[in-house]
């Protein structure tokens, strides 16, 4: 994944599965600053823990995107 790539993301409402988000874009910033943090946060908020559990070796990234099309049901 490198600045400039087009992606797209669908997030699923696994409750509902006429609900849905839709968000395609362009890639505007890969960083590993703030990452870590990040998952530590949702770890604590899912999983009540204090640091999230990562693998030896592995790296967590945030990616960054400019929405150009954003489309939901439900």
């Amino acid at each position: 994944m490198t600045v400039g790539s087009k992606v797209a993301l669908s997030v699923l409402d696994s409750s509902n599965p006429f609900r849905y988000l839709g968000v395609q874009g362009d890639i505007i910033e890969v960083t590993q600053e703030g990452a870590e943090n990040h998952i530590n946060k949702l770890a604590m908020k899912y999983m009540g823990k204090d640091k999230y559990p990562l693998p030896e070796g592995e790296i967590r990234i945030l990616i960054r995107i400019k929405p150009k099309y954003v489309h939901s049901m439900g």
